[in-house]
């Protein structure tokens, strides 16, 4: 006799009915095979209907075997149908838009939560002081579950942060410190301990490199990560290649999420292909494991019921929708997600900043000179073609890389909106635009070199060592 379901149905996410049904079509061809008696089949094939038709109710899609539910779709080419001007995913941001990324649209497809005034005000009263002006400017502009931080946070119940770097080549450049600035700045207004993931394998599998490289290049951008200030007491800084070896909880969270998410699910999340080697497969659970407090036992005691809270770029969210869903099933809370978005390339939003190409970003290890002739030269302007013209129609902000990249580095918002208001006018020009980029630029990457030059193979093992950080749990 077919096993009838044992739970309520409507509970379940669409991806969890995908893989009931999945199991009972695999369960229904097994019996056949088996030749098992016909009032057995006829309960399974039974069973097999109704929840195709459950998942038809929930999803608004009829049930196909290797394609996961469309919301779930993480999404490879980044676009529905109808949406085909964006691609985004883990390893690729693509837009015809010169304004960037739609995010609005972005939202919806993803199915997160936008931060909106009443979150911001809610993070205000809840530390006492004025926002990160990346939240005051929208650059974190998406979430999920930070209500429910918050409500531990005032609950004096503890949170950790994670967030993580992929380190695919020594140089790190300006738009990597977006996430660790403002990772810094959580972990100092809320006072709770960080880890931060070096995904060293990773690169290995997806780059034309030795585990050696990678592995170097992890403890280069680790130094720089060190120089965004980071108190050591306070955080854990990890290679994969290095953690993995000495951490069965770590381990163990892995085989359990590696346990629930089938090779169908990841080929649709993730857009595998059968030619993939099998690492790439299996890659995802090594990101989702530092989401469970218990892949750190030496920090958090142990416990396994501490909220995780990660800042990151909302292309790295499939990594974490999977994560959300898998959590629940192998008792784990869901981590909270704030997301940024993506930081433009020195040539417009629409192209992809690259560690191969030294012009289309400012690198930490530029030098002043080298910063002035990157911005002078390729930085992609709003402006008018003559003088004549900006003068009278005014300069473009939506579409001027110069501004948008004021928008993540001055910090002062009177400033900024005096520059937005001169240029879009046509009382500052484009070259006097770019002149008051190179000017907080330049002293912004100076004062990062020399934090750099600081940062000793002995602090990088302090921060690299597995142990107790400077909380109670």
């Amino acid at each position: 006799m077919a096993d009838s379901p044992n739970c309520d149905l409507k509970s379940l996410s669409p991806l969890q009915l995908f893989e009931k049904v999945t199991e009972q079509g695999e369960k229904v061809r097994a019996l056949k095979a088996g030749k098992a008696p016909k009032d057995e089949i006829d309960a399974a094939v039974r069973m097999l209907l109704s929840l195709k038709l459950s998942y038809k109710t929930t999803t608004g899609q009829d049930y196909q075997a290797g394609l996961p539910p469309k919301d779930l779709v993480l999404i490879n080419n980044g676009t529905t149908k109808e949406e085909d001007e964006d691609l985004v995913d883990p390893w690729n941001v693509q837009t015809s838009n010169a304004k960037g990324v739609d995010y609005d649209k972005l939202i919806v497809r993803f199915g997160s939560s936008k931060i909106d005034t009443d979150l911001i005000n809610r993070i205000e009263r809840a530390i006492g002081q004025k926002p990160h002006h990346f939240l005051r400017r929208g650059i974190f502009f998406s979430h999920r579950d930070m209500d429910q931080v918050l409500d531990a946070y005032e609950n004096k119940k503890p949170f950790y942060l994670y967030t993580g770097r992929g380190p695919s080549s020594q140089a790190m450049h300006v738009g990597h410190l977006i996430p660790f600035m403002f990772t810094k700045w959580l972990q100092e207004v809320f006072d709770v301990p960080l880890v931060i993931q070096l995904t060293d394998d990773e690169k290995y599998l997806w780059k034309d490199m030795t585990i050696e490289k990678a592995y170097e290049y992890a403890r280069e951008n680790a130094k720089d990560i060190i120089a965004c200030g980071f108190d050591v007491n306070k955080t854990f800084i990890f290679s994969d290649l290095d953690y993995l070896g000495t951490s069965a909880g770590f381990y163990k969270n892995i085989v359990k999420v590696q346990k629930h998410v089938t090779f169908n699910q990841v080929k649709g999340i993730f857009g595998f292909t059968d030619s993939d080697c099998i690492g790439k497969i299996s890659f995802p659970a090594i990101q989702a494991a530092p989401s469970f407090s218990s892949s750190f036992p030496q920090i958090f005691n142990g416990k396994e019921n501490i909220q995780c809270l990660i800042p990151c770029a909302i292309d790295q969210d499939p990594y974490f929708r999977m994560t959300r869903d898998v959590a629940p099933r192998i008792g784990q809370p869901k981590p909270a997600l704030l997301h940024s978005v993506f930081f433009p390339a020195l040539q417009g939003a629409q192209t992809k900043m690259s560690a191969s190409d030294p012009n289309s970003s400012i690198f930490l290890t530029d030098t002043p000179k080298q910063i002035k002739t990157k911005i002078n030269k390729h930085a992609f302007s709003g402006g008018r073609d003559t003088i004549e013209e900006h003068r009278k129609y005014g300069g473009n902000c939506d579409v001027d890389v110069s501004f948008m990249y004021l928008t993540f580095f001055l910090e002062d918002d009177d400033r900024l909106e005096q520059l937005k208001q001169a240029y879009t006018s046509g009382e500052l020009l484009t070259g006097e635009l770019k002149k008051v980029l190179i000017e907080t630029m330049q002293p912004l990457v100076a004062a990062h070199q020399e934090r750099r030059k600081q940062v000793t193979d002995e602090i990088v093992k302090q921060f690299m060592t597995p142990r107790k950080l400077a909380f109670e749990f």
